[in-house]
């Protein structure tokens, strides 16, 4: 019997992840729209896949609550409805509070820095109204938030859950009025952070949660009144 070559192994579960994270950043990134049928064989051509493994991505897009897989006409784009917004958000909320939390004991002087230089550069981003400059900045910080915490279970079920409403979170464009509250919320998380203040920032996080929910649900509200809601 010839031994198991481990390299193998390793190249056929990267293949896996990178399919899953690519497929998911173009439903994330509004590339793939909600509703719209998966185009599988288009996406195989793409990266160079066969079906196979591009159906099992598919299945973890599933579980994450982006795709949905029916028997007889293969994948589509989950809907985001009013409902899952009221289901996925308080959950959220709770773990970015706890997140707070632990982040406002736990970081360092140099991941805190990083904060505050991606704050700074955001506020540029701002004050010229560039949108999708400012969201790839917003979401490092949250991101070196949960990092902060050092808590991977904790990280892993928030992921897991934003999937479920992040493309429209991303699409979803603020008013001014939302957008300028949105970055005083984004003062206040530095300032919690800088005074290791855990309950403060976990009080903020809740809050800057809850800004995201409305500026989501004016956007649901505007949309075709075919889009379940």
């Amino acid at each position: 019997m010839s031994r198991m070559e481990p390299s193998s192994a390793i190249v056929r579960r990267s293949l896996h992840d990178e399919l899953v994270d690519r497929v998911g950043r173009l439903i994330v990134d509004g590339r793939l729209s909600p509703g719209q049928k998966v185009p599988e064989k288009e996406l195989c051509a793409r990266f160079g896949v066969s079906r196979t493994p591009l159906r099992e991505a598919l299945k973890v897009l599933a579980a994450e609550g982006l795709v949905t897989l029916s028997p007889n006409r293969g994948a589509a784009v989950s809907e985001v409805t009013e409902a899952d917004l009221d289901e996925v958000f308080p959950v959220m909320g709770v773990l970015e509070a706890l997140a707070g939390e632990l982040a406002a004991a736990r970081i360092t002087e140099k991941e805190l820095a990083r904060i505050r230089n991606w704050h700074a550069a955001m506020l540029k981003h701002f004050a010229v109204r560039d949108l999708a400059g400012y969201f790839a900045l917003n979401e490092k910080i949250h991101d070196a938030i949960f990092a902060a915490a050092r808590n991977e279970t904790l990280s892993a079920q928030y992921r897991q859950l934003a999937a479920r409403v992040r493309r429209v979170r991303y699409v979803a464009k603020m008013s001014d009025r939302l957008w300028t509250k949105s970055v005083g919320e984004h003062e206040q998380m530095v300032a919690a952070l800088e005074a290791r203040d855990g309950r403060r920032l976990a009080a903020v996080l809740k809050r800057h949660l809850a800004t995201k929910q409305r500026t989501v649900r004016v956007w649901l509200a505007k949309q075709s009144p075919s889009v379940p809601r």
